[in-house]
């Protein structure tokens, strides 16, 4: 990508777009296209055309979507299956109809199948039965890889799929009820430290094992390959066989390539917040998938390092909610 070269991202003001946006800034890219959900409602067909048909970008990353954890995932199926068919059907097409060059489409490790093999390889994708607690939302978003795939197929694009593990950083959600594990542990162990309660209660038994990246090290990557050369960003496109012996979407795991139980990630965070009582699990909660461990081998292979340790994204996630979150909660 030209450094100069008109670049949208979509979903600029969430824990992965704002992390894009640092990103890009930092390596020197100056033409940035952000707009609010405010300015354009990406689940509006007739606005999204109209904003494609004006600014005209040569590179899309597509962070947009509707997030959430189990909690939001059981509640809202609707919304959450909903909302994120249209983003992407409509970036992806007007990505097609405005000549993107390239497009990252931004998804979740939840579209792999709830028991597959671990390390989980991208060839594993419609292996198996996804898990059932947001099986809407992945589903959402392998429609979104198939997307990518049907139109590289038919009319030639370069639209690729980045599925990230499970992301944390600044900009994330803390709300108690709808966001993901790490943001939900911090706001309720820095409210126990505050409130001096002898007990934090963490959902499930404590016992599966999760994968996490430091949202910066998740938007390097994405920039890492957006930049690569064309040979070998065609090489990551797969193939243009349909057929299920030669299924090979046009998808790359980007994660940490290690892994540790819910019940040490609560004890670490635990010490990050500097919280000092006793922590105990609610098995009557429901635990999710046991294990989910990407093998990020391909990404790795083309020369793409992370730099953040879990200790040390924790620490830098915890002082982002104490300096901007603490004020409004």
């Amino acid at each position: 990508m030209d450094k100069n070269a008109k670049i949208y991202v979509a979903g600029h003001r969430g824990l992965v777009g704002s992390a894009l946006i640092r990103s890009l800034t930092q390596k020197g890219y100056n033409n940035l296209i952000t707009r609010s959900h405010a300015e354009l409602d990406l689940t509006n067909h007739t606005a999204v055309k109209e904003f494609f048909a004006t600014e005209k970008p040569e590179y899309v990353l597509l962070a947009a979507a509707k997030v959430g954890g189990i909690y939001a995932n059981n509640t809202y199926p609707a919304e959450f299956i909903h909302e994120n068919l249209a983003i992407q059907t409509n970036v992806i097409h007007q990505s097609y109809v405005n000549g993107v060059k390239r497009l990252l489409f931004l998804g979740s490790s939840c579209i792999y199948p709830r028991d597959c093999p671990q390390p989980i390889k991208e060839e594993y994708l419609l292996t198996g039965p996804l898990e059932a607690t947001n099986r809407p939302y992945a589903l959402a978003k392998i429609a979104g890889i198939e997307m990518c795939w049907s139109y590289n197929r038919q009319y030639g694009t370069q639209f690729l799929a980045a599925m990230p593990t499970n992301l944390y950083g600044p900009g994330d959600n803390y709300h108690p009820e709808n966001s993901h594990v790490i943001p939900a542990l911090i706001r309720k162990f820095h409210e126990a430290k505050i409130d001096n309660r002898s007990e934090v209660v963490v959902w499930g038994t404590g016992s599966p094992m999760r994968e996490f990246l430091y949202n910066q090290d998740m938007a390097d990557a994405c920039v890492f390959l957006m930049q690569l050369e064309d040979d070998l960003f065609s090489k990551c496109l797969g193939s243009n066989d349909s057929h299920a012996e030669s299924f090979q979407p046009p998808l790359v795991n980007i994660g940490s390539g290690s892994d540790i139980t819910i019940r040490e990630l609560a004890e670490k965070i635990g010490e990050v917040v500097g919280y000092q009582g006793n922590i105990s699990f609610d098995s009557t909660k429901p635990d999710g998938t046991l294990r989910k461990l990407m093998d990020s081998s391909k990404i790795f292979n083309l020369g793409h390092v992370n730099q953040f340790s879990l200790e040390s994204g924790l620490t830098n996630t915890y002082n982002d909610f104490k300096s901007i979150h603490t004020q409004k909660l």
